[in-house]
């Protein structure tokens, strides 16, 4: 264990997170996504941990990009209906430490496909709920 990180995340996540450069996203996923199948670089496995407490550690180590949205969901295909608790957790869990953070970006479902096949990392997660995955995208980390 360190001192000011969280132990949700685990040695292998912390050193992931640290390897990320600006701009590299990782997507902390639901339990249906196909991690294995759209982020074949590094896939690692959190089926006990639910993404708002994952969020909840990863955010005071890890900055969020400020040129780009360094937040993103994927959008309800056509026919579903998103529950908006999901994301309203999520930012919760976030603005804990990233008050100033900006709300979440939607895209559709193929788009997502896409960014998370590109994403440096997929974490995932026992979060069951539907269009549960989110894409965090690296910052710039500020000097001092």
């Amino acid at each position: 264990m360190l001192k000011g990180i969280d132990p949700i995340i685990s040695p292998e996540l912390l050193k992931v997170l640290s390897e990320m450069g600006h701009g590299d996203e990782i997507v902390l996923s639901d339990a249906h996504f196909p991690g294995h199948t759209f982020c074949p670089k590094n896939v690692m496995r959190g089926d006990g941990l639910q993404i708002p407490d994952l969020l909840e550690g990863i955010i005071p180590i890890f900055e969020l990009d400020s040129y780009d949205d360094p937040l993103i969901m994927m959008s309800a295909v056509e026919g579903d209906e998103l529950d908006p608790q999901v994301e309203v957790d999520y930012l919760a869990a976030i603005k804990k430490d990233a008050p100033d953070a900006p709300g979440v970006t939607r895209i559709g479902r193929f788009e997502f496909y896409d960014r998370a096949e590109k994403a440096y990392a997929c974490v995932v997660t026992g979060t069951t709920a539907k269009y549960g995955n989110i894409i965090l995208k690296k910052g710039v980390t500020p000097i001092g």
